[in-house]
């Protein structure tokens, strides 16, 4: 009952951090939590209009989906709420498949991300190697970048999902672009781009670049398509409850986009929240933050949301304001719900171009270019870094991060087979440790020793098929094993077969040596092996002593075949 106990905690971070709140405390956090509301703001409507759903479904996910990360989670500071990776992503989902199954899409993503946390997967984060992370966000990055180009010159046309077909509108429309827009779109990527650090603390750029565009647009009457134009402007109000619908003819099609939805949802909270951990020096908690991200993404699909995770950029803005507890999010939360329910109609005015402008201005920041230090890196995870990020931006994430993880396990495997050594012991290698060195021991005529280093894997277990020509001339084999540091099925198994076919010659193998787990594994392993009990010794002195014996039974035993003993 324990262990079940264990497997399904459930401890939100928020209550560890209210005991001993202080009022300071909850005065630094208001103020980060209302930065990162005024922050957020504009990045909510931006990402949803680009994933091609309405501006109010990325605010009704900012403020749902940030209240629950924040009160459910298992970080201090992370944020919650729509993201830019999610972009091209959703845009696909909802071309292909409509709004209304993107919403299961996100309600599936949800359940699975919550399974992940309740069957503690939050450490899959240490299995997706840095360049496989580097190249999908580069990749997506791009593509961002290349999506918002139709409302940042103010073309008139729908944008196709993928990154051919949007290339080839972009080429075929370029020359329609609308002056008015694309003044108004520049200025703003170059008000974003050229704002003060300083000031950016006190106001974010992407709220000061909206507000003055929106000013300017309505000012002058400018030319430009809005909110209002486009969209009739976002309700003033609560959402409304929409259930979802459920065709189990499309399950199992829509499990795949689900699926994606969720990867990557794990992927970017997790980063997020490792990121936020080095800023503050905290530990979090992975598994209750898939649970809460999990959960989040479960409720917001009945409001008209959209897919949620933890916000890098955002959670940094928490973090450089003095958020130190789930309080910031839940007032930054409350205040996005408090726009929506006074000043909601002034959205209409808001252009289309800055809101463009802004997420160019992300995609921007949001790739990583120092090509210096990527000439630091090993070929391979170049290879690896690369190929993902063309995958991302010519097919879709799920692909990329597939075929990315495949050939990073291969290189890993490789490397790790190369590291493995069996090496012949010979009396002038240098001392190493007193029991396992062959300095000072004299391994009796008949008999070779053998020392393995690194990993005896699937990768590496042929290597034992070269002891047989080398050690042709001798009756015994001592296997040396304290130097093995992973010993897998396929490793067992070729020390069976190496142990029948000496067997087959009449010779025999001792083994010595092994330790921990491999030592475990070597016991429960012996009678399928069908090695002898004696054969297995704890060091190379044991194993020579036992060498002694095997030759003291043979020579008693002159005219009978050899046989192993």
């Amino acid at each position: 009952m324990s262990d079940i106990a264990l497997l399904f905690r459930f401890r939100p971070r928020l209550l560890s951090t209210l005991r001993g709140y202080s009022r300071a405390s909850l005065r630094d956090d208001t103020l980060a939590g209302l930065t990162v509301g005024i922050v957020a703001l504009p990045l909510a409507m931006a990402f949803a209009i680009a994933s091609g759903v309405s501006p109010q479904s990325g605010i009704f996910t900012a403020i749902i989906a940030g209240f629950i990360v924040s009160a459910l989670g298992g970080t201090r500071v992370c944020i919650g709420g729509p993201t830019g990776a999610y972009i091209v992503i959703l845009f696909g989902i909802v071309s292909k498949y409509g709004f209304t199954n993107l919403m299961l899409c996100t309600f599936m993503a949800g359940v699975l991300l919550v399974l992940m946390g309740m069957l503690r997967l939050g450490q899959v984060i240490k299995y997706f190697p840095m360049p496989l992370v580097i190249g999908f966000t580069n990749g997506i990055a791009v593509m961002i970048f290349f999506t918002q180009l139709k409302d940042f010159f103010g073309l008139q046309v729908a944008m196709p999902s993928g990154f051919f077909p949007t290339m080839a509108t972009l080429r075929t429309h370029i020359q329609d672009f609308q002056p008015v827009t694309l003044a108004l779109a520049g200025a703003s990527l170059a008000l974003i781009l050229a704002w003060p650090k300083k000031l950016n603390k006190y106001l974010p750029s992407p709220f000061v670049a909206l507000l003055t565009a929106t000013v300017v647009a309505a000012l002058f009457s400018l030319p430009v398509e809005t909110i209002g134009s486009k969209f009739g402007g976002i309700p003033q109000g609560l959402p409304d409850f929409q259930p979802l619908h459920f065709d189990p003819a499309s399950f199992s099609e829509l499990l795949a986009p689900a699926f994606t939805i969720a990867l990557l949802g794990a992927i970017e909270s997790l980063l997020c929240a490792v990121a936020a951990d080095q800023m503050i020096g905290d530990k979090h908690d992975s598994n209750q933050e898939l649970i809460a991200q999990g959960i989040a993404n479960m409720v917001v699909p009945f409001f008209g949301g959209i897919p949620a995770t933890g916000a890098i950029a955002r959670t940094g803005t928490n973090i450089q304001n003095g958020g130190r507890s789930p309080v910031a999010g839940i007032v930054h939360a409350l205040l996005l719900l408090g726009v929506v329910l006074v000043a909601a109609p002034l959205a209409q005015y808001i252009p289309l171009a800055v809101l463009a402008a802004i997420l160019i201005a992300v995609s921007l920041r949001m790739g990583d270019w120092n090509w210096r230090e990527f000439s630091t890196y090993p070929w391979r995870d170049l290879v690896v870094m690369a190929v993902t990020f063309v995958l991302t931006v010519v097919f879709d994430l799920t692909i990329a991060v597939e075929i990315g993880l495949l050939l990073a396990a291969v290189f890993f495997i490789q490397r790790m087979a190369g590291a493995s050594v069996i090496a012949r012991l010979r009396p002038e290698h240098a001392r190493l440790f007193e029991r396992h060195s062959i300095s000072g021991k004299t391994l009796p005529a008949g008999v070779a020793a053998f020392r393995v280093e690194g990993a005896l894997f699937f990768g590496a277990a042929d290597r034992l098929d070269a002891l047989l020509a080398e050690a042709d001339d001798a009756q015994i084999i001592i296997l040396q094993l304290h130097r093995m540091v992973l010993l897998d099925a396929t490793g067992l198994m070729a020390i069976g077969a190496l142990n029948d076919k000496l067997a087959e010659e009449g010779r025999t193998l001792i083994l010595c040596g092994a330790g921990g787990e491999a030592a475990r594994r070597l016991t429960r392993a012996q009678p399928h092996m069908h090695m002898r009990d004696d054969n297995v010794q704890p060091d190379l002195v044991a194993a020579i002593l036992r060498a002694e014996a095997v030759q003291a039974v043979q020579a008693e035993q002159p005219k009978a075949p050899l046989m192993a003993v």
